[in-house]
């Protein structure tokens, strides 16, 4: 029997005229010429035997046949998109969980890159200080500063080391006060952060274990919730921050912050890559872990 439905052409070209009102936006939507879109029409005109538009000097105009069938036209292709939505496979989902921190003075930066390497995975990124529970909060893989073990059942790959120094804006370094040795530190405001390393940093100085140390005088603080929060302080140049490789290569490299002390102060925690050692989803973590890795190597941060 032959079918009874006119040309689906016709009908997608109608109902995109319909909504434009104008042949030129219609093709512009759909991929096709205007010419054709007015031929598309009034193929569908001819098999309907009846007008759809006035054609008008600047648009068009809808009929009263054309209103009546526009409606039931647009309600059957919403049906068709919504059943093919539901037969289509859903776009996986991976879902990172890094600190705050870490996520805007490191990880956003560099997103883009992984999402247009891969198209077929869509990133769910959840930023929080505690370490995230795999299994209720449905989290596939962390990034956290700490050292192993991170807890049972779990994978722990290190990212970068946590080694931190000393940082301020190049204002306040060409200030009345720069910073040319340690002792000088205390002219300044200490900006500390949740990891509050400025005492161990400044006992070390005073002890030795920091090259070119020597005892230290008291320095007034201020004290933020996040690394993020001290760095933004110590953009602004309202005092001297203690920072690793990854919270400032980009703001070092534009010339943001500047390092008024060449010492470095070793850590024995790290960043590392934790996930559970039997991942839901173990190639989109395995996916993800590579470019985290990728990217520590590429700014030389990485083992």
């Amino acid at each position: 029997m032959p079918s009874r439905l006119p040309p689906l052409n016709g009908l997608k070209a109608f109902e995109a005229a319909g909504r434009h009102l104008n042949f030129r936006l219609a093709a512009e939507e759909i991929g096709v010429t205007q010419g054709a879109v007015a031929q598309q029409v009034r193929g569908l005109e001819e098999t309907l035997g009846a007008k759809l538009f006035e054609r008008l000097p600047r648009g068009l105009a809808l009929t009263e046949e054309g209103r009546k069938y526009l409606a039931p036209v647009q309600r059957a292709f919403r049906l068709i998109e919504g059943a093919t939505q539901e037969i289509r496979p859903q776009q996986a989902v991976l879902t990172l969980s890094v600190t705050p921190s870490f996520a805007s003075k490191w990880l956003v930066p560099r997103l883009g890159e992984f999402m247009e390497g891969h198209p077929d995975l869509d990133v769910r990124v959840v930023a929080g200080q505690g370490l995230a529970n795999f299994q209720s909060d449905g989290v596939d893989v962390a990034v956290r500063q700490g050292r192993p073990p991170f807890g049972p059942g779990l994978s722990a790959e290190l990212l970068f080391p946590f080694d931190v120094y000393p940082v301020c804006s190049p204002t306040l370094q060409a200030g009345k006060h720069p910073i040319e040795k340690p002792e000088d530190l205390a002219q300044h405001v200490l900006l500390h952060d949740a990891h509050g390393l400025w005492p161990l940093f400044l006992e070390q100085v005073s002890q030795g274990q920091v090259a070119g140390g020597k005892p230290m005088a008291i320095s007034r603080a201020l004290k933020f919730s996040q690394t993020s929060l001290a760095l933004d302080a110590a953009l602004a140049g309202q005092g001297v921050a203690l920072a690793s490789d990854p919270m400032v290569e980009d703001d070092l490299a534009a010339g943001r912050l500047c390092r008024p002390l060449k010492m470095t102060m070793k850590s024995e925690v790290g960043f590392y890559i934790v996930a559970p050692r039997s991942p839901r989803n173990a190639e989109h973590v395995n996916r993800m872990r590579e470019w985290l890795i990728a990217q520590s190597r590429a700014d030389g941060l990485g083992h």
